[in-house]
């Protein structure tokens, strides 16, 4: 049960090593691009290549999807970002249903980990297995894999290396539930949790009050998706990379530039440098290109 790209190498990896994927659940297709054309997804392109057949309910709770499920007969399910499933879908097998979260759980529960990981200045995140219960992303931990977070990292870099490493992960929680030998460890609440809820666009609007790293983070940990923004002259413009700005820049004014090569922001502590962006409009540039056609 999977979707985007991130679930493609867990289904591939499961096929590779020649286990018997009884059916793919994903979602339906979506209308994207001008055309508006019905545009299967990452999941089910890569389960149509292999014959395997694909259930795109609407509703999971929808009784003709339940009785067709339970038709396949599965021992085992395997969840990569999927949305949430009723119990009668988790409870199905008789091995239970496991997930793969991109967060060492507990912390990070939810729908972003990855961006959120980045966006609080994290130097370390990871891969869980977990079978899954009623309260989401809280269920028995089966097995964890770290990863640092590299000063340069992205959402994008991150994403395809959790990705990878995922994967793997859900190739050996299988093969364990397979030999009837794995860990299911209670995860323990420990006294902060953070939290990775949905990202929405208005989330992503830059707050230029912060300290210059914590805006930095903020870029990094949505880009290149949804990407941070913030507004010049009545206009949106999205946020790819960034840095600290010269010392010497530092000004009492809110943003400085020589309408060449830099455009600095005044932050709580200094500046920041906004080194690639996209105008409304436009396509994605750095900004030595950017002044060539444009000015601020």
């Amino acid at each position: 049960m999977g979707t985007p790209e991130f679930a493609v190498p867990s289904l591939q990896a499961l096929i590779d090593h020649q286990y018997n994927v009884v059916a793919v659940i994903t979602a339906p297709d979506k209308p994207q691009g001008r055309g508006q054309k019905l545009t299967p997804s990452p999941v089910k392109e890569c389960a149509l290549k292999y014959e395997v057949p694909v259930l795109q309910p609407a509703n999971l709770k929808d009784p003709d999807f339940i009785s067709e499920l339970k038709s396949y007969n599965a021992n085992l399910q395997v969840v990569v970002a999927f949305r949430m499933l009723p119990e009668v879908v988790w409870s199905m097998p008789a091995l239970g249903t496991f997930n793969l979260h991109a967060s060492l759980l507990p912390q990070y529960r939810g729908a972003a980990p990855i961006n959120w990981a980045i966006i609080n200045g994290e130097k370390e995140t990871g891969v869980t297995t977990f079978f899954l219960k009623h309260e989401i992303d809280t269920g028995s931990i089966i097995f964890q894999e770290k990863e640092t977070i590299h000063d340069n990292d992205n959402a994008g870099s991150l994403y395809e290396r959790l990705m990878n490493k995922g994967a793997t992960l859900v190739l050996k929680t299988v093969q364990s539930i397979e030999k009837g030998d794995y860990p299911s460890i209670p995860q323990q609440e420990q006294i902060e949790i953070k939290h990775a809820p949905k990202i929405f666009k208005e989330t992503c609007e830059i707050n230029w009050n912060q300290n210059s790293q914590q805006i930095i983070n903020f870029i990094r940990g949505l880009s290149p998706y949804p990407a941070a923004w913030t507004k010049i002259n009545n206009k949106t413009f999205k946020v790819f990379q960034a840095s600290i700005a010269p010392s010497t820049s530092q000004s009492v004014e809110p943003i400085l530039t020589d309408q060449k090569n830099y455009l600095y922001f005044k932050s709580k502590d200094g500046g920041v440098s906004v080194d690639e962006l996209q105008p409304e409009g436009k396509k994605r540039m750095n900004i030595a290109d950017f002044f060539r056609g444009n000015q601020i």
